[in-house]
């Protein structure tokens, strides 16, 4: 079971149990609402009304746990698990696998697998997704397994307080081995275009690269993200003309040939763990199939 506890200071006694949770434990309203409603917050093992008075050394417990479903078939799709606790599961996703159910493709999804774990794992979850990653870049991706690590995790995610580091090979040799793209990105108005571009009517959208390894007419490329704008390392890398292997909307077509998906690959992720707050630094190894372009184009 996934709880929260704390035992109630002097300087709180004779306050309402709703201000505490919300002001010193963080809670959102929804969160306390749902959780009262359901007789999961616990003041010395009874459940509470939310005017509930509080006495000092009260010991407030929240069951963090709630039974819920989710309209997504589970299915039995092997997944990498980098990390995993009672709050959140890091998945390291490969190429060609969408994160989330669409009209498009309603089974064979990151989501489709992690059900079906969770299932037989005996956890009652559903699929909250704190980050995402496109259907053909590969990488870790963060699960919270409850509404609070949502909540918390998705602040530090608007906050920019999660590391999120990529591993990227490029056409070219950057003019800098290293510097800030800091290029306001923009989705125009085309009907069934993803594509976005560098463009003064967008949102700030900031990557911090340096060049990890200088190949035969190509560069592998850490990068780093300031900000979290769709596709904002293959805008930023092309704009640059430095477009990445395999992209085929921001790059070469035939780059296909060599290299069938964006050789973009979410290798690092660096965030305090929602319950403990402990620094947790997760990595993810290359895939195969950018090992082996890597070696063709050292040779």
């Amino acid at each position: 079971m996934s709880t929260l506890e704390k035992s109630v200071e002097k300087g709180f006694e004779g306050r309402k149990i709703r201000e505490y949770l919300k002001e010193e434990m963080g809670l959102s309203s929804r969160l306390i609402r749902g959780a009262a409603m359901d007789e999961r917050i616990l003041v010395n093992n009874t459940p509470v009304r939310m005017n509930y008075v509080l006495k000092e050394n009260d010991n407030i417990v929240i069951n963090l746990n709630k039974k819920e479903t989710q309209n997504i078939e589970p299915e039995k799709i092997d997944i990498d698990i980098v990390y995993e606790d009672s709050e959140i599961i890091v998945v390291n996703k490969g190429p060609n696998m969408v994160v989330h159910p669409t009209k498009r493709y309603q089974s064979g999804t990151l989501a489709n697998a992690l059900l079906y774990y969770f299932k037989e794992t005996n956890q009652d979850c559903i699929v909250r997704l704190v980050s995402r990653l496109d259907m053909d870049t590969s990488g870790l991706i963060i699960i919270a397994k409850n509404q609070y690590a949502h909540m918390e995790l998705s602040n530090n995610m608007q906050q920019n307080e999660i590391d999120k580091r990529y591993l990227a090979v490029v056409h070219g040799h950057m003019e800098q081995m290293e510097g800030t793209i800091d290029k306001p990105i923009y989705r125009p108005e085309i009907p069934g275009s993803m594509k976005r571009v560098v463009d003064e009517r967008g949102q700030r959208s900031i990557t911090h690269y340096k060049v990890i390894e200088r190949l035969k007419d190509a560069d592998l490329v850490e990068c780093l993200l300031e900000t979290g704008r769709t596709h904002q390392i293959r805008v930023h890398l092309s704009s640059l003309g430095h477009p990445i292997y395999g992209d085929t909307l921001y790059g070469y077509e035939e780059d296909s040939e060599i290299m069938p998906r964006q050789a973009l690959h979410a290798y690092g992720l660096n965030f305090k763990s929602p319950k403990t707050k402990k620094e947790l630094q997760l990595r993810a190894e290359l895939p195969n199939d950018i090992k082996t372009l890597l070696e063709k184009l050292r040779k």
